[in-house]
């Protein structure tokens, strides 16, 4: 599979970032996304904190995820777009975590889970043919499915709020690779509108269930 240099320089700096938090708490604490700091002003962190990772564990998931997705969206799009997608998806990831978490004064998180979201289902949209071999199972599952599926599990966990995992970042991420991936590829509302009904669906429900009290 090609890898280009846009691709390997964020994977470069989510290493660099992140090794950096591993063994500097001070850097960490510093740079991560904090409802706290975000509310006094320190804006940044809805950036830095999407560079940051709890463990290398974390880190290598993330970026093994972007390194089989991101080829599709490069591809498709060019390195422009993909880098638009990349950072707006973790941008609003983070501000619909802060928008769920906004009188949690303590809540924190670190992670590219959010970019990672985006390019996922920006890829999805793309090339909704693709299918994809997960570790548990052993017959390879239509992207689609993968993509709807994940943000239901999404939604069970923001309701549960059972686990420390940022199902809301992940979710605002692939909203952002949604919208922004039907901005820059208007040709899908020609050639894929099903596709574009389906990936919707998740983020409509959200949505109605937020609006009814139930998230």
């Amino acid at each position: 599979m090609d890898i280009n240099i846009i691709t390997i320089i964020i994977i470069g700096a989510n290493a660099l970032a992140s090794f950096k938090g591993f063994n500097d708490y001070a850097f960490f604490e510093r740079y991560k996304f904090s409802i706290g700091a975000i509310t006094r002003g320190e804006k940044i962190r809805m950036i830095t904190s999407g560079f940051l990772h709890v463990n290398p564990q974390h880190l290598f998931f993330n970026m093994f995820s972007l390194y089989f997705f991101a080829p599709v969206v490069v591809a498709e799009l060019g390195n422009a777009k993909f880098i638009i997608i990349y950072l707006g998806s973790l941008l609003i990831g983070n501000i619909l975590s802060y928008y769920f978490h906004k009188n949690e004064y303590h809540y924190t998180a670190v992670g590219a889970s959010g970019a990672v979201m985006g390019i996922i289902y920006s890829a999805i949209l793309l090339q909704p043919g693709m299918s994809l071999y997960l570790f548990f199972i052993p017959i390879p599952i239509p992207s689609y499915i993968f993509g709807v599926g994940y943000l239901l599990y999404s939604i069970y966990g923001m309701k549960a709020k059972a686990d420390n995992i940022g199902h809301d970042a992940h979710f605002g991420g692939a909203i952002g690779g949604y919208v922004f991936t039907l901005l820059f590829a208007t040709y899908l509302f020609k050639t894929n509108v099903t596709m574009i009904l389906v990936l919707a669906i998740p983020i409509v429900l959200l949505f109605v269930l937020k609006r009814l009290g139930k998230i």
